[in-house]
């Protein structure tokens, strides 16, 4: 399975997101109307708008991202070294800095961008917030009238799914089925806006998020039956 992609060619990835304030009353008031009104349906009566708030980083209208870390298969004359790399701080910074990676380097038809459940979530998140901040968007996140397979994006869910649209599984669970070890030893995302608010502390997110990446690679490799990635085969860049 995937034996005919070149692993030199994906840029796996994964972002962290937060709300866009520490905390409800934060928001402009027209903002917090907007808010109650796009979670009306999922909060029902069981919360009020002020406590929903803490999941106000999963939209992009009402959160943003704290984190992108990358990582990519360099190639090499003997081994493998598979090079990590993150940035992180301020919104536009993070996402000039990103679109530049892939315009310099995973720009081509035969690039692609993979990580896991991100056609649903990474992939259209990064894309809306770049519009928002007026970024233009690289030809990788340009989807308009391109048909399903002319779309440069891999997503380990749906290649976990077969066909299976009904099924969903975390990444934490596709890790411990396939026997890679879990990236989930630290924080969790439901933690990551208090580490970031409360805590202030990006390098641990970072951290978390890096091994998200590396673990979704894991899949990929597992999925083509080959040897997973050691310690010593994982640079991390600055």
């Amino acid at each position: 399975m995937l034996a005919h992609l070149n692993l030199h060619q994906i840029l796996f990835l994964d972002i962290e997101t937060v709300p866009l304030y520490p905390n409800f009353e934060d928001a402009p008031e027209l903002e917090q109307h907007y808010f109650e009104e796009k979670t009306a349906y999922q909060r029902k009566e069981n919360f009020s708008p002020k406590e929903f708030y803490n999941r106000a980083g999963i939209w992009a209208e009402f959160g943003k991202i704290v984190c992108i870390s990358v990582g990519y298969f360099s190639p090499q004359k003997q081994g493998r070294n598979f090079r990590l790399k993150t940035f992180k701080g301020d919104e536009v910074t993070l996402l000039t800095e990103f679109k530049a990676l892939i315009e310099d380097y995973f720009n081509s038809p035969k690039h692609r961008l993979c990580g896991h459940n991100a056609k649903e979530f990474d992939f259209p998140f990064i894309a809306r917030r770049m519009l928002i901040h007026q970024i233009s968007l690289p030809k990788t996140l340009q989807l308009f009238n391109k048909k399903p397979w002319e779309v440069p994006h891999l997503d380990t869910l749906h290649l976990w799914r077969f066909g299976d649209y009904k099924h969903y599984t975390s990444l934490k669970l596709m890790a411990y089925v396939l026997n890679i070890p879990s990236p989930k030893d630290d924080i969790d995302g439901s933690q990551v806006a208090d580490v970031f608010y409360k805590e202030q502390n990006i390098n641990r997110i970072a951290l978390y998020c890096e091994k998200d990446v590396v673990t979704v690679a894991q899949v990929v490799l597992r999925l083509r039956n080959e040897p997973l990635l050691s310690e010593g085969e994982i640079t991390y860049s600055s």
